[in-house]
């Protein structure tokens, strides 16, 4: 369920300004979504497996709040990122 470290430095590589930038508010948000889609499938197949679907949840939460954070300071980022993402889609 978890992302493993050549995942993450793909998505760091593809979303952040260096090779090392993993605080910027895009990489975090690629992270999230990542962790999410792979949640979301494991939610599907282990329907009574509410833990899991408890972390899931809390990672939307973050994930949504991360974008509205990105949204208020930096709007073209914003539509960059959920248009690369696929997500908010409107």
């Amino acid at each position: 369920m978890s992302l493993d470290n050549k995942e993450i430095q793909k998505i760091v590589k593809k979303y952040g300004k260096t090779d090392k930038d993993t605080g910027s508010s895009e990489v975090q948000v690629a992270l999230l979504t990542s962790r999410i889609r792979s949640l979301t499938e494991h939610a599907k197949e282990n329907k009574k497996d509410n833990h899991s679907r408890r972390g899931l949840v809390m990672l939307v939460s973050q994930r949504k709040k991360l974008l509205k954070y990105l949204r208020r300071t930096n709007p073209d980022s914003y539509l960059k990122i959920t248009e690369e993402l696929a997500i908010r889609r409107n």
